[in-house]
């Protein structure tokens, strides 16, 4: 992403849940999903499936560098492990709005 460090950014994650893995997926969102505005991130929207196998998130981040340290953030990499287990598939998505 080569956004200038002004300009917002928005993403759209895709994340694909094995059914036994969702628990430790919820547990992962729920500990790094509170870290967004410290890093000038929003949550604008998280939609689930009924079966909670696919989730979608659409964030905001003011800046491409607020994005970076929200990635790098030694709390959020301490919850990999949950990711990990929950063996989901995940496509991050830059997404830019259409007027």
């Amino acid at each position: 992403m080569t956004a200038h460090p002004s300009n917002p950014i928005t993403f759209v994650l895709i994340a694909k849940i094995p059914a036994d893995g969702i628990a430790d997926f919820c547990a992962y969102e729920d500990a790094v999903l509170p870290l967004l505005p410290q890093f000038n991130g929003r949550l604008e929207r998280r939609l689930r499936n009924a079966d909670g196998t696919v989730e979608m998130h659409i964030v905001s981040f003011a800046s491409d560098a607020d994005f970076r340290n929200y990635r790098n953030d030694p709390r959020r990499m301490a919850q990999a492990g949950l990711l990990e287990r929950s063996a989901a598939t995940l496509e991050l998505l830059a997404m830019t709005d259409v007027i």
